[in-house]
């Protein structure tokens, strides 16, 4: 065949941009506003999983709703926990918990001495509590002589709640109420392992915007009540796990 005779090469069509190089090259449109929300998901996930990995619980923070901790957590306050042990001071005791009334060692944490828990006990109504660990007691234990006379009223363990302590567990309160909670029905001795959680910094008014996303309102009362920041479940890495929380 001839030059002449030879039909001339057809050209080749462009190929076509992939869903995903479409989506990277967009400079306006949905696709910009799609990528732009991808992104911004992928990072939030990423420093989540973070602080997963180093605090042990998930969610890793937790939204105040109430004032019983103020000034020193205050309500819409946005804070970080840890499992119970991650962290912990050389003061700790097995638990990982620094005593607020019986530690002389000078830890402190949110401007008071002692540990700041979050717990929860069975068959409570309710979001999960927030208030600091003010000392032990032992089953049996009369331990109204080592209460402060203005946290309870009360003349002596007859007249306490929660005295004789019914178990071994934690005295708390919450630094803006006057009582104890074990001396005003807010919760019983606090088991060990109904700590789920210790507070370790917060993040101003940061609660806030999770709050008022979920339509979640304030709650009265003694509880420091707290909403989990990253779903309906608040538990450490070994699997334990609070019901759904909310003030």
């Amino acid at each position: 065949m001839s030059d002449g005779d030879r039909q001339p090469a057809a050209e080749s069509e462009p190929d076509e941009e992939s869903w995903f190089q479409r989506l990277r090259g967009a400079d306006d449109g949905p696709l910009l506003f799609l990528r732009e929300l991808l992104l911004s998901l992928s990072i939030v996930a990423a420093i989540g999983l973070v602080l997963f990995a180093a605090t042990g619980v998930w969610p890793p923070m937790v939204a105040v709703e109430s004032g019983s901790m103020e000034p020193n957590i205050n309500q819409y306050d946005l804070i970080v926990v840890s499992e119970p042990g991650r962290f912990a001071p050389a003061e700790a005791n097995e638990q990982g918990l620094v005593m607020a009334d019986t530690s002389d060692t000078g830890y402190g944490s949110f401007n008071e001495p002692g540990s700041v828990i979050v717990y929860d006990y069975p068959g409570r109504v309710g979001s999960p509590i927030i208030h600091r660990v003010r000392f032990r007691v032992e089953a049996g234990e009369n331990w109204f002589d080592r209460t402060s006379p203005d946290a309870v009223d009360a003349e002596s363990c007859a007249e306490l709640r929660n005295c004789p302590a019914p178990h071994a567990g934690y005295i708390t309160k919450g630094d803006n109420n006057r009582r104890y909670d074990q001396a005003n029905g807010v919760a019983p001795v606090v088991k060990s392992e109904w700590v789920n959680g210790v507070a370790r910094f917060r993040i101003p008014y940061l609660g806030r915007l999770r709050l008022a996303l979920l339509g979640t309102g304030y709650t009265s009362g003694y509880g420091g009540q707290i909403t989990t920041s990253g779903g309906g479940t608040f538990g450490s890495a070994a699997g334990s796990s609070l019901s759904s929380v909310a003030g």
